[in-house]
């Protein structure tokens, strides 16, 4: 009876978040968020590499004022890193950004912590 009772609550937990994938995308994000990311954001003109930010927690699509379209850009805070050092100096800080959707750009986790 126990193994029936557990078999159909895993059943009904996998449809319940299978139907649901905001709800999964919520949840990841809540983790990732609790866990942290170390996130780097690269923004280029043509093949030439202009801005870095790192330490980025998450990189956010902005949503419109009556919340039904996404925006054309992503944002987030993150600390310029003026040398592009991947290191963090005493002289940046930490600052909002925006990127545009027709901006190029790479967004990646920091391979060196």
């Amino acid at each position: 009876m126990k193994k029936i009772l557990l078999t159909s609550s895993i059943i009904a937990a996998a449809l319940f978040f299978n139907g649901c994938e905001e709800k999964q995308n919520k949840i990841n994000r809540y983790l990732q968020n609790w866990t942290g990311v170390n996130g780097v954001l690269e923004v280029y003109a043509g093949e030439k590499l202009i801005k870095r930010f790192i330490k980025i927690d998450k990189l956010s699509t902005a949503i419109s004022t009556d919340g039904k379209e996404s925006r054309a850009y992503r944002y987030g805070y993150g600390f310029l890193d003026e040398n592009l050092d991947f290191k963090k100096d005493a002289n940046e800080k930490k600052v909002y950004f925006e990127v545009s959707d027709y901006s190029t750009y790479v967004f990646f986790e920091n391979p060196n912590p």
